[in-house]
């Protein structure tokens, strides 16, 4: 009960300009919400889309519980929370990666292309992490930011171009419809954290921390955006496929 009279204190005092503390807030709330919807909506569905359903439900409450955290570090240190933000981003981008699998099962997906897609995300995120946080001096961010960002490209070239796209092609309707949609996401969504990382590290590129815009500010609405809209997409589908078969 002291933790949590110390958190509502601790939100009393946001001053009115403070524009990371506010989105901190309103995307821990948004994504308490989502996870609320997700979880309650688990049951209109048959079993082939109630897993896909679970999981953008606890990829948007581990994300509300970290943002819970994240706000009051910020309110207390007045720091950008890098390490409780990776922490969110290991465990909720691998997921997002299974979400792929998970819609793509009834075209034949294996839990092979699950793996692949879960090991570049990983990768992706612990050496971010390293040139962000860890060898952040000389040329650590710079070596670590491409290997990053090559696991990213990994990614998103398996899903636009590779098994993942043949297998959405032979499902094709809402399930093809769900795979495009979250294309997209990946593709221009996620984009935001490659960008963050490089105005966040020293280097050649960290002139894009001179443009004015607070990178906490924009991870707080892309990773609310980005997750939220990866379930709301899958949701869509499993309407859409239900009321295909209700038909």
């Amino acid at each position: 009960m002291e933790n949590l009279m110390s958190s509502f204190s601790l939100v009393t005092k946001m001053a009115t300009n403070d524009y990371v503390g506010f989105t901190f807030f309103v995307g821990c709330m948004a994504m308490m919400a989502a996870s609320a919807f997700f979880f309650f909506s688990m049951n209109d569905f048959d079993r082939k889309w109630k897993t896909s359903i679970l999981v953008s439900g606890i990829i948007t409450f581990i994300a509300a519980v970290h943002y819970w955290y994240m706000r009051d570090y910020w309110a207390t240190v007045g720091e950008s929370p890098t390490f409780f933000r990776y922490v969110d981003w290991v465990l909720t981008v691998p997921l997002m990666c299974v979400e792929f699998y998970l819609i793509l099962k009834v075209a034949g997906a294996k839990k092979s292309l699950m793996w692949k897609l879960i090991a570049a995300s990983v990768v992706m995120l612990v050496t971010g992490y390293f040139g962000e946080a860890v060898y952040n001096t000389g040329s650590g961010p710079a070596v670590w930011g491409l290997i990053s960002g090559l696991a990213y490209f990994y990614i998103v070239y398996e899903i636009w171009f590779g098994s993942a796209k043949k297998l959405a092609e032979q499902a094709g309707g809402a399930v093809l419809k769900a795979h495009k949609a979250l294309c997209w996401f990946v593709l221009v969504g996620w984009a935001i954290y490659p960008l963050g990382y490089m105005a966040g590290t020293p280097g050649w590129y960290d002139g894009l921390g001179d443009l004015g815009l607070n990178m906490d500010v924009i991870y707080n609405i892309g990773d609310a955006i980005n997750k939220i809209g990866f379930g709301l997409v899958v949701y869509a589908a499993a309407v859409a496929s239900r009321s295909k078969s209700e038909a």
